[in-house]
């Protein structure tokens, strides 16, 4: 008998031994993964790095090769409030959130709409923004066309970005129509200026400046957008620290009105036009 209630005081023992170990290495994790906090990184090196792709007026180069755009404006503020130099690393956006997850940047701001899928791989700022998705099409191949319906069909070619909610929108409102995605938005622009495209979905106001800009060939089919949603910066899971900072700040900048003034800027005036190439 005491030989058996020895054996049950050792492994209660070791069981109990097991389970404080077990809780130590756990917050030793958790405090490396605190230290490891981007926000805390950021600070130390002095310098944000931002991961981006051109979308127009989204970011884009000016004519001396500059980005520039409403995505560019946040980005740099949101450096700036927080003492820190800004460095953008353009990169496909099919790519993107790979690129995230491996640290070549510290968060996308890049018109990154907020989706379930994305989100079980990334983790999500509140929205600092809200978008849509609307069409451009060739006057001629798409002639007397004027709903969703007509675009609906197994003759009609539709082009967007690949990866991007345009071509989420694409498959879903347009299941019969024939796809063509590319990687990059100039691409998808000209194959329906080529007549190769029947229209091209894109993020508003993409597609409206795109009818002003060649009036001979393309024309907007319906008036505003057919989408919406939400735009928040994306950053590894479980960065907490991070993403409380960056809600705050999008909070704080909202408030003030900064935010409201340069989307008033970029998306409804073409004052910035003579700045590109």
């Amino acid at each position: 008998m005491r030989s058996v209630k020895t054996g049950a005081v050792v492994g209660l023992l070791c069981v109990l031994v097991i389970l404080l170990a077990g809780s130590a290495i756990a917050g030793k994790l958790q405090q490396e993964l605190v230290q490891q906090s981007t926000i805390e990184q950021v600070m130390k090196r002095g310098v944000l790095k931002v991961g981006m792709s051109t979308f127009v007026p989204w970011a884009m180069k000016d004519k001396t090769g500059k980005l520039i755009g409403f995505e560019i404006d946040v980005a740099t503020r949101l450096a700036e409030d927080m003492g820190v130099k800004i460095e953008f690393i353009p990169t496909k956006w099919a790519g993107i959130i790979p690129a995230l997850l491996t640290g070549k940047f510290d968060v996308i701001i890049g018109g990154m709409s907020v989706r379930p899928d994305r989100n079980l791989k990334v983790n999500f700022s509140i929205p600092y923004d809200y978008a849509g998705q609307s069409l451009v099409a060739n006057k001629k191949l798409a002639a007397g066309f004027g709903s969703l319906a007509d675009f609906n069909r197994a003759d009609v070619v539709i082009s967007a970005r690949l990866g991007s909610t345009a071509a989420d929108a694409a498959k879903r409102f347009m299941p019969e129509a024939q796809k063509r995605f590319f990687d990059d938005e100039a691409q998808v622009i000209q194959e329906v200026v080529n007549g190769r495209a029947h229209a091209a979905v894109a993020s508003a106001p993409l597609p409206a400046f795109q009818a002003i800009k060649y009036p001979d060939k393309l024309f907007m089919p319906m008036q505003g957008t057919f989408t919406k949603e939400p735009i928040g910066f994306a950053v590894r899971k479980g960065d907490f620290d991070t993403l409380n900072y960056f809600n705050n700040w999008i909070r704080v900048t909202e408030a003030k009105g900064w935010l409201s003034d340069r989307k008033q800027y970029w998306f409804e005036t073409k004052e910035w036009e003579g700045m590109l190439k």
